[in-house]
């Protein structure tokens, strides 16, 4: 059997709703939001990978066939669309009669506003929309990642712009260490991916290698330094820390250098090599860069900090705003237990205490690509708009749901723009019952794929671009 057949991309129960719709549709509207959730709104990212996937030829015979005996024995009954499925090849070429608009990537949209539509182009075909469902909808990871990722830059900025001299270094401040973490190589991927269009450290190598074959990024779009491990300082021994230590700097005498701190004791390592080895630090061309792993991250922050600025606070400095800042050759980087709550919580502490965010760098991993679902931000596919034929007529008609014992899943109804306000360019949502549905306002969405091919592009630097115009520094975060 075939592992990558698109029409078994979907649930069960989507292979017989064929049947279930009234007599004589001809077409149905769905569309994507976010509900709500975690932050106020979403940073839109990741549809174009799943394009890649809808373009061209996706079904053949062979394809029809296979999906036709394998429902007949997952159902035990003959419920299948064989004929269905048989017209997009021999009427479409097995591409796909799909229409889909989407607002831009890299675009910031406020919750419970439409992101993208999908539609029907063939009458015949009004079954498709919804099948596809289940592949369009897991857009709902690139976004929620690019969305986590865009409100952490947002948080550091603001500390930055509050304790900093510049925001020069705001691109590098959290550094992606998902790879191992995610579920498979594919998130490494998108999620990786995702975290990149905000910020440009990162150690998942496949976010490269897929913002590269997705989206035309050019060469190497992200970076990294060499950093030790907890196998290399163990290898040294107890009572080699000073060995270890050295061969970081001696094998990496310029540019930054990552060194794991807490095999045995961080406090004593941080205060012992920084006191032993300061003229070695600070007439080196580059940064030590010392990384705790375990422990509150708060309180090891808080007593590393004060070590360090202990040591190398005569050649620190106080910055513009007013922050203690140790000299550039020495920081800190806490990579264990980040995400977007203890990230700040560090931050606004260390502030507290005087010192500045330009002071430290951070690492995340499950906070970062793995700590998500589609509740996250509350992601749903929902039709909100349908056509018939009645008496040789087409009659157009909303769809949509307003359970009574949830009002968070009421949905929308009719079909959809997403406009920008007349008063302060605010995105929202017009429904096509607004008597100016057709004459007033521009649909920031775009016609992205129609009839097999995609329709719009973007590169990864555009998308980079575009999201970045959305950091305000001294805004609220969620």
């Amino acid at each position: 059997m075939k592992t990558n057949n698109f029409i078994l991309k979907t649930d069960s129960y989507k292979l017989s709703h064929w049947l279930q719709y009234p007599s004589g549709m001809q077409k149905v509207y769905s569309y994507l939001e976010s509900r709500g959730g975690k932050y106020p709104a979403t940073l839109f990212f990741g549809l174009q990978y799943f394009l890649k996937q809808l373009e061209g030829v996706v079904v053949t015979m062979e394809d029809v066939e296979e999906a036709d005996a394998f429902a007949k024995a997952h159902f035990g009954s003959d419920i299948f669309n064989k004929k269905g499925w048989e017209y997009i090849v021999k009427n479409h070429g097995g591409k796909l009669p799909i229409r889909i608009k989407a607002v831009k990537e890299g675009t910031l949209v406020p919750t419970h506003n439409v992101l993208m539509t999908i539609e029907n182009t063939d009458p015949a075909c009004f079954w498709l929309t919804n099948a596809m469902e289940t592949m369009l909808m897991r857009v709902w990871y690139p976004i929620t990642i690019a969305t986590n990722s865009f409100y952490a830059k947002q948080t550091i900025a603001n500390y930055l712009n509050e304790t900093a001299n510049d925001l020069n270094s705001l691109p590098f401040k959290l550094h992606d260490f998902g790879y191992r973490g995610v579920s498979s190589e594919e998130s490494a991927g998108i999620g990786g991916m995702a975290h990149l269009v905000n910020f440009m450290g990162t150690d998942t190598l496949a976010a490269i290698v897929y913002s590269n074959k997705y989206y035309d990024a050019k060469g190497v779009n992200a970076f990294s330094v060499p950093a030790s491990e907890h196998s290399v300082a163990c290898s040294f021994g107890r009572n080699k820390e000073q060995e270890y230590f050295l061969n970081m700097l001696d094998t990496y005498p310029t540019g930054h250098v990552s060194i794991v701190s807490d095999t045995y004791d961080v406090y004593n390592f941080v205060k012992t090599m920084s006191s032993k080895f300061k003229n070695k630090i600070l007439t080196r061309q580059g940064t030590v860069v010392f990384r705790p792993d375990s422990g509150d991250p708060i309180e090891v922050n808080v007593k590393l900090i004060n070590i360090l600025w202990e040591i190398f606070g005569d050649e620190g400095s106080i910055t513009s705003t007013g922050y203690k800042l140790l000299p550039s050759q020495v920081r800190l980087i806490q990579g264990d237990g980040i995400d977007l709550e203890s990230l700040n919580g560090i931050l606004k502490t260390v502030t507290e205490l005087g010192f500045s965010a330009e002071n430290w760098v951070f690492g995340s991993g499950g906070g970062l690509l793995q700590k998500f679902d589609r509740d996250t931000l509350k992601f749903a596919i929902k039709a909100s708009y349908g056509e018939r034929e009645f008496r040789g007529n087409i009659i157009g008609f909303n769809i949509h749901k307003d359970p009574i014992t949830s009002s968070g899943k009421k949905s929308k109804a009719g079909q959809l723009k997403l406009v920008k306000s007349r008063f302060d360019n605010e995105l929202f949502t017009m429904t096509s019952d607004d008597k100016n549905f057709n004459t007033w306002a521009v649909d920031e969405m775009d016609v992205v794929f129609e009839n097999g091919e995609i329709k719009r592009t973007q590169t990864f630097e555009e998308i980079r671009i575009l999201a970045n115009s959305f950091i305000k520094v001294n805004e609220a975060v969620a």
